[in-house]
C-alpha cells in the first residue's frame, strides 16, 4: 500500500483512478505480476500482488513514477505525489486463512472508510473502485486479464460462475453488516503467525513461513547484498533481530550471566558492554533495542559507553 505525500489525495476524480488502473495493468504486462485484490481510496491504495519473478521493487518504481508523471501532467503539477516508500508485507500462499483474511481486509476498506454504509442497504459491490465491483462480481470476459479472481474465489471454495460470484459478495456484505465499522475486515491474529498485526507486521503468515523467509534473507545478506532497499527492508530487519538475540544469548552464556541478573547490574558492567558491542558491530538493531534488552538504561547511555570503549587504547598499546 502507499499513501499520498503528507497524506494528500492521490486521486482527485474518477479519471485519475482510471489512469492509475491503466498504469497498474501496464506494470503487470511488464513484470508478469498478477493482482489478487485492489482498492483505491482518495489518498491511498491497497494491492495484493503476486510476483512470479523477483521484481517487486522495479515494478513498484515504474508504477508509481509513471502514475505520478501522468497525474502531474494532467493537473499541471510537479514533484512527488506519494509519501514515504510504499509498505510491503509478505503474505503466505494462495489459499488458507492468511490469504483469505487479507482479501477481506482489502475489499472491506471502503466500509472502514465510511464510503459504504451497510445500515442503508449498501453493498461492497456499490463501491466502484475495488476489485469487488470491477472484478469478482463480473464474468471473466469483463475483467482485466491481470486480475486473479479465479484464485481468489477458489480460496473460499467458490467457482467462477454467477452463483459463486454472488456468494463471494454476499459473504463480504454479511461481514460489513455484522462488524463494527472501524474494525470491519481487520483480522485478529490467526493461526500460529507471529506478526502482531497485519498493518504493523512485516509478514502475514504462519511461523513456518516466517522462518523460511528469514532463512532466505540470511542467505541473501550473507552474500553481501548491496541492494539498499532490501537491506533496510522489514525481512532484513527481522533477520537482524534474530541474529541480535542469538548474540545476546551466546554472550550471556560465555560470561556466565543469567537473564535475571541483567536488571541488577550497572550498564557499565564490562560483561554487558562486551555483549552490547558484539550486537552493535554485527547487526542492524538500534541502540534502543540493545539498551532495553541488556537493561542498560537508555540508547544514549549505550552510545556513550560504546563510544568510550572504541576510544580506549588496546591492552597491547597501554604502558
Amino acid at each position: 500500500m502507499a499513501r499520498g505525500n503528507r497524506r494528500e489525495r492521490i486521486f482527485t476524480d474518477d479519471r485519475d483512478r482510471r489512469y492509475f488502473l491503466q498504469a497498474l495493468g501496464e506494470a503487470c504486462e511488464r513484470t508478469g505480476w498478477r493482482v489478487h485484490a485492489w482498492v483505491l481510496l482518495d489518498n491511498h491504495y491497497h494491492c495484493l500482488v503476486e510476483t512470479p519473478e523477483a521484481n517487486l521493487v522495479a515494478g513498484m518504481q515504474w508504477l508509481q513514477n509513471t502514475y505520478t508523471r501522468r497525474f502531474n501532467t494532467r493537473h499541471g503539477l510537479w514533484g512527488r505525489l506519494f509519501g514515504d516508500r510504499y509498505k510491503a508485507v509478505l503474505t503466505e500462499g494462495r489459499r488458507g486463512e492468511y490469504y483469505c483474511t487479507l482479501l477481506d481486509y482489502i475489499h472491506l476498506n471502503p466500509v472502514r472508510a465510511g464510503l459504504i454504509t451497510p445500515d442503508r442497504g449498501e453493498s461492497v459491490q456499490d463501491y466502484p473502485w475495488s476489485s469487488v465491483a470491477s472484478g469478482y462480481a463480473l464474468p471473466a470476459r469483463r475483467r482485466a486479464p491481470w486480475l486473479a479472481c479465479v484464485v481468489g474465489l477458489g480460496a473460499f471454495d467458490l467457482r467462477d460462475e454467477t452463483g459463486g460470484r454472488r456468494r463471494f459478495v454476499a459473504r463480504l456484505d454479511r461481514r460489513a453488516s455484522d462488524e463494527e465499522t472501524e474494525d470491519c475486515g481487520v483480522p485478529e491474529q490467526v493461526g500460529d503467525g507471529r506478526a502482531s498485526h497485519l498493518r504493523r507486521g512485516w509478514y502475514w503468515g504462519s511461523q513456518a513461513f516466517a522462518e523460511k523467509m528469514l532463512e532466505l534473507a540470511a542467505r541473501v545478506l550473507g552474500k553481501g547484498s548491496t541492494n539498499r532497499t532490501y537491506r533496510s527492508g522489514p525481512v532484513a530487519k527481522a533477520h537482524g533481530l534474530k541474529r541480535a538475540e542469538e548474540l545476546v544469548k551466546a554472550g550471556l552464556a560465555a560470561a556466565g550471566l543469567a537473564e535475571e541478573q541483567l536488571a541488577h547490574l550497572p550498564g557499565s558492567d564490562q560483561r554487558k558492554v562486551r555483549v552490547a558491542k558484539a550486537v552493535w558491530d554485527q547487526t542492524t538493531v538500534s541502540m534502543g533495542w540493545i539498551a532495553e534488552r541488556l537493561r542498560m538504561r537508555s540508547a544514549a547511555n549505550v552510545s556513550q559507553i560504546l563510544r568510550r570503549t572504541r576510544a580506549e587504547p588496546s591492552a597491547a598499546g597501554r604502558s
